[in-house]
């Protein structure tokens, strides 16, 4: 019988394609996965990878063995999902995946209320543009702003993400037709904020591009140009003002996602009801133009409801 460890590193080094990609995904020496692999072939009797000079390669074996395997991998962290959300009091880790700006700029100042509501609870917050994948265990619960679309999980909508158009204080006083203008790299030009920025600006140009938001805020800061941002950033800064402009706001839904094996593990359902009542409480309310009083606060309020709870 084979070692689960042993299939553990397969699986990375089939998917990553050379040893030091699977190290760095499993957090373990070249060498470690060099053995476990080894180890498998002369288990199961054959060789499962042709090894070419930088890069290992699947043969025919490993490929069945593979597709086995990714069923056998999500059937075990299904088993320890369902165990967990059994044993697991309200204490322990939790993983959450959000946008980036979004885990920085809004949810970790707000973590405050979450340590006084919960001192046993240790949250792991992922801020990162790339999808975790719930069903690997990349995460337990995901803040997304497009729809979810995996049939393990479970999504609900908590709130609304509206962007308006914001620069230095005064740039708008310049005359239109020499508005210039900041954006996302082309790789995000069909996302809802980007078309729309883009069917703004027209034949005007955009001056500067980055990859990441805190970047477009910067520039437009020092008056590279107009740039599209989430209200909830923008409003509460000083440093950035709304642009006056004949047209409807974007938005974007934002999901609360979970999978349907952890939605009821006490810590877990903790963290969901947190995020939501934040989103509920935080996030700008629609169409709204200038910051509000709590905007500035620097540690907002614990919603009344989870206050209660504890």
């Amino acid at each position: 019988m084979f070692d689960w460890e042993d299939l553990r590193h397969f699986i990375a080094l089939a998917e990553t394609g050379t040893l030091s990609g699977a190290a760095r995904a499993l957090k373990v020496d070249h060498a470690t996965v060099g053995r476990r692999v080894s180890a498998l072939e002369r288990v199961l009797g054959g060789p499962l990878i042709e090894r070419l000079p930088k890069r290992w390669v699947l043969t025919e074996s490993g490929h069945r063995v593979q597709d086995l395997a990714r069923g056998m991998q999500v059937q075990a962290h299904a088993l320890e999902r369902a165990v967990r959300a059994r044993v697991q009091p309200l204490s322990g880790n939790v993983t959450l995946s959000t946008p980036p700006v979004f885990a920085s700029q809004f949810l970790a100042p707000r973590l405050a209320i979450l340590r006084r509501l919960y001192p046993d609870l240790y949250l792991t917050l992922l801020g990162a543009k790339a999808v975790a994948s719930l069903s690997q265990q990349e995460a337990d619960i995901a803040v997304r702003i497009s729809r979810p679309r995996e049939a393990s999980s479970v999504a609900r909508k908590i709130g609304t993400m509206e962007f308006w158009l914001y620069a230095a204080p005064g740039y708008d006083a310049r005359p239109e037709a020499e508005w210039e203008f900041i954006a996302y790299d082309h790789a995000m030009d069909e996302t809802l904020e980007q078309a729309w920025l883009r069917e703004f600006a027209g034949d005007r140009p955009i001056v500067f591009r980055a990859n990441d938001l805190i970047s477009q805020v910067a520039a437009a800061r020092a008056g590279v140009g107009i740039a599209a941002l989430p209200c909830y950033l923008a409003l509460a800064d000083p440093t950035l003002a709304a642009v006056t402009a004949d047209m409807k706001r974007a938005a974007r839904d934002i999901y609360l996602v979970v999978h349907a094996d952890l939605r009821r593990m006490p810590a877990v359902r903790a963290v969901l009801d947190f995020i939501a009542a934040q989103v509920a409480e935080g996030m700008p309310a629609i169409g709204a133009t200038a910051p509000r009083q709590s905007d500035h606060d620097n540690v907002p309020s614990a919603p009344r409801h989870l206050a209660q709870s504890k």
